[in-house]
């Protein structure tokens, strides 16, 4: 189960009636789980009016119309498949900042390929970050991928370039790219991702299948900040939304699909390799709730 939303649990707590207070208390719930307040305004906006015609009577009513309104919005119609080119390989570039749980995603990511009979290949794109490369080896190592890396402080592109070159040399399904996410350097960062991209459409004569956000849910409103920033700078495709597992409190999965159009693909839900899912907006509104 998700720990997200906990408030709502204490707000729609059985047997209690749908009033102004109930309401007031819902609206307060939804802002601190990082939902903005103009969406969290329209929701209880509409609860009010079905309580008025009758249409709930009480929390579990309000819980129920929420539930289905939050999986509506979620879903918006988004086409949420992983891009999967004709032409191999298919090329993953993976975004976000430090810490966000990116190069742990790039290892089930790649488990998740595996599994599946693909010959998966990672490239140790950030080259800035002191240990990243041994970290994305580790990975590679526990999901069964191949790695291609240069020294620390090399020029991403040229990993890329390579790994490129390597996996259509040989036959690989997918390439990885792990990336650099040194947002507070922002106009270097993004030069180099222009530049990967770059890469990647002279090697395969074609964009990036995916550019794929990974942000920590944990992190609130620091997270839909970080969409901005690099939904600004990059042809993003995707968000990996991680560490469902602990205290995040949800509501920034739907402030960043509101604002940015972005389709959630996938989630992190623990520590394990098996723990990337694919998201599935009723699924997640059920367990929200």
């Amino acid at each position: 189960m998700l720990k997200v939303f906990r408030k709502l649990g204490d707000v729609l707590a059985p047997g209690r009636k749908v009033d102004s207070h109930l309401l007031d208390d819902l609206e307060e719930a939804l802002i601190e789980a990082d939902v903005k307040a103009e969406l969290a305004m329209r929701l209880i906006e509409e609860l009010g009016n079905a309580a008025r015609t009758g249409h709930v009577r009480d929390a579990e009513g309000v819980r129920e119309l929420l539930r289905t309104r939050v999986a509506e919005l979620l879903d918006g119609g988004m086409d949420r498949s992983l891009a999967y080119s004709s032409e191999p390989p298919t090329v993953i570039l993976v975004v976000g900042v430090n810490g966000t749980g990116k190069t742990t995603t790039i290892g089930k990511l790649a488990h998740y390929y595996e599994r599946h009979g693909h010959r998966t290949l990672m490239a140790a794109g950030d080259t800035f970050r002191a240990a990243a490369i041994e970290q994305l080896t580790i990975w590679a190592e526990r999901s069964g991928a191949e790695i291609v890396a240069h020294r620390e402080g090399a020029d991403p592109a040229a990993v890329v370039f390579d790994a490129l070159t390597a996996a259509k040399a040989r036959g690989y399904h997918e390439v990885i790219v792990d990336t650099a996410g040194r947002l507070h350097t922002k106009s270097n960062l993004m030069k180099e991702l222009e530049k990967i991209h770059r890469v990647c459409e002279k090697a395969l004569g074609r964009p990036a299948d995916e550019v794929l956000l990974v942000i920590d849910a944990t992190t609130g409103q620091n997270a839909i900040r970080q969409a901005q920033a690099f939904a600004e700078s990059v042809d993003l495709t995707g968000i990996v939304l991680t560490k469902l597992d602990g205290t995040a409190r949800g509501g920034a999965v739907l402030t960043i699909q509101s604002d940015f159009g972005i389709p959630v693909k996938l989630i992190g839900v623990g520590e394990k390799i098996e723990d990337l899912l694919s998201f599935d907006p009723v699924w997640f509104s059920d367990n929200l709730f």
